[in-house]
Order: C-alpha cells, then sequence, then structure tokens
C-alpha cells in the first residue's frame, strides 16, 4: 500500500493566481474578504497577490492596499509573487514575510513569460534571492511546466530537476512543480517526480496541479505517496495562465480537502467555511463555480 502523508499543507493561490486574469476589476475590498474567509476555514497559507508591472496584469494592482489591510503579524502565511527586484523592493515596503519567484522548464514559455531564457530568469532570481535573505524574507519557488509546454511540446524531467535544483541551492526553501497547461497524466506526473527527487527532498516539493483536462485530482494522489506535503489549489476552481492556451482551471481547494480528508490526511480546514468562500467570491464577481464539492455543499 501507498505511504501517505498523515499533514498536508494547502497553499491556496486564489486571491492571486485565481483572480489576476479576469477582465472585470475586483475591488480590493472583495479581495481582502476572501483572503479573510479562507483564513477562518483554516487555510494558513494563502498567496495573496502579485507585485507586477499594472500594465501587465492590472487586476493586481492593488497589491499594496490588500496587504495593508491584513494582519501581516497573525499565525497565516501570507506570500506574494515578485516577478522582478523592483517587485521584491515594493513587496518588502508592504511588510511581507515571504515570497514566491518563478522561471519555467521550457525555453519558450520562459521568454514569452519573462522575455528571458531559463538561465537568465534564474539570474534574475538570484538577485531576488539575494536581497530576500539579507531582510530575512523567505522563498518559495514555482517551476512552470513540468509536464507539457503550449510551445516547446513534452517537457524533460531532467529540465525540470535542473531548475528545481537551482531554486534549492539559491535557498529557496520549497519549490512548487507547475502543470501550467494542465497536460500530465498520472504516470507522467510519477516518472518527472521520481526525477527530481533524485536531487532534492521530499519536503522541499510542493504540487500546482491545473485540472483543464480533468487529470488534476489523479496526478495529485499519483504523486503524494512520494510524501510530498505541500499542494497548490484555489478555491472554486478559479485561475489559470495569460501565457498558456486553453490553461483556465487551478485545481479546486475544495475538492483537494475533501479528497484528503476522506483520505484521513488532515489538512486544518474546515471544508463548509471553504465551500462558502469559494461561493461567495464567484457570486461577487461574476463566474461559475468550478469547483465539484463547492457546488455539493451550496
Amino acid at each position: 500500500m501507498p505511504s501517505y502523508p498523515k499533514t498536508i499543507r494547502i497553499v491556496d493561490v486564489s486571491p492571486r493566481d485565481g483572480l489576476q486574469n479576469i477582465k472585470k476589476t475586483i475591488s480590493t475590498a472583495h479581495k481582502v474578504e476572501l483572503i479573510n474567509r479562507l483564513q477562518q476555514a483554516g487555510v494558513n497559507t494563502i498567496e495573496v497577490a502579485s507585485f507586477v508591472s499594472p500594465t501587465w496584469v492590472p487586476q493586481m494592482a492593488d497589491a499594496a492596499d490588500v496587504l495593508s489591510q491584513l494582519d501581516l503579524n497573525s499565525g497565516t502565511n501570507f506570500t506574494v509573487l515578485t516577478p522582478n527586484l523592483k517587485g521584491f523592493e515594493r513587496a518588502l515596503a508592504s511588510g511581507v514575510k515571504e515570497i514566491a519567484v518563478f522561471s519555467a522548464a521550457s525555453e519558450s514559455f520562459t521568454k514569452k513569460n519573462t522575455n528571458c531564457s531559463i538561465d537568465e530568469s534564474l539570474a534574475r532570481i538570484e538577485d531576488i534571492m539575494r536581497s530576500a535573505l539579507e531582510n530575512n524574507i523567505r522563498v518559495r519557488g514555482y517551476v512552470s511546466c513540468v509536464l507539457g509546454c503550449p510551445y516547446d511540446g513534452d517537457i524533460s524531467p531532467d529540465k525540470v530537476a535542473f531548475v528545481t535544483q537551482s531554486l534549492v541551492d539559491m535557498g529557496c526553501y520549497e519549490v512548487s512543480l507547475g502543470d501550467t497547461i494542465g497536460i500530465g497524466t498520472p504516470l507522467k506526473a510519477k516518472a518527472m517526480l521520481e526525477r527530481v527527487l533524485q536531487e532534492v527532498n521530499a519536503n522541499q516539493i510542493g504540487l500546482h496541479f491545473h485540472d483543464t483536462r480533468g487529470q488534476a485530482l489523479a496526478n495529485l494522489l499519483a504523486c503524494l505517496e512520494y510524501g510530498i506535503a505541500s499542494v497548490d489549489a484555489s478555491v472554486a476552481g478559479l485561475g489559470g495562465c495569460p501565457y498558456a492556451k486553453g490553461a483556465s482551471g487551478n485545481i479546486s481547494t475544495e475538492d483537494v480537502v475533501y479528497m484528503l480528508h476522506g483520505m484521513g490526511i488532515e489538512t486544518g480546514i474546515d471544508l463548509d467555511k471553504l465551500a462558502q468562500a469559494g461561493h461567495f467570491i464567484t457570486k461577487k464577481i461574476g463566474v461559475s463555480n468550478n469547483s465539484r464539492i463547492g457546488h455539493v455543499l451550496n
């Protein structure tokens, strides 16, 4: 029988990854209310904003305003995405204690996403990392396109392992492996993860699977038996990637929590309150709730 972790940390990315591509401007008040509801449901790690140029992601223009209305000294870990040193400096001024940085395992995706090569993106991250460590800021890494790319097709697990190890060696306490276009299947996900685990420990890995093709829960389950105890998800299944065609649909936090609780794995999350948070935000912004469990509970 597979050996699964007894406890798994859920990182809810809906306030950032879930909302960033919504065309309608979402009020700061609604974003803060979503974060508060997630916090009240027991979600202890929430990615709340991105300090990216408002020209590229207008929905995140109020990142500093959102942070100003949160209790950054509470027991909840609020994290923000910082694509470059300028973004990091803005985040630092807002009082954050943790940031996220990102690269990809695909050269073409990296070029279209950040206008640089993988090596250049790692060099940029190294600059951010240096300043973060000097300021006692924890850093989490993301690797996109670990199971396939909309431009390059199949991605070598060796490349995923290289980028992941590079981020860990720089000082990232954890690296989240992202199936950005939701193209993976369980055996492919396991093969990728097995290669990554040759370079880094399981307790340094998170999983970030999109559900574009309905495979996210299956892929997640296949990988949990390796001892991975950190999972990214988005309430109501909100979100996607602006640089990946058809990549809408993060895995739903409600669906993940339902599965984990059914397996006897603890998350510390109240599923009913979590579903209410998903219902709240989808009603406020006028989009569909993509969580199956959310529909059942609401």
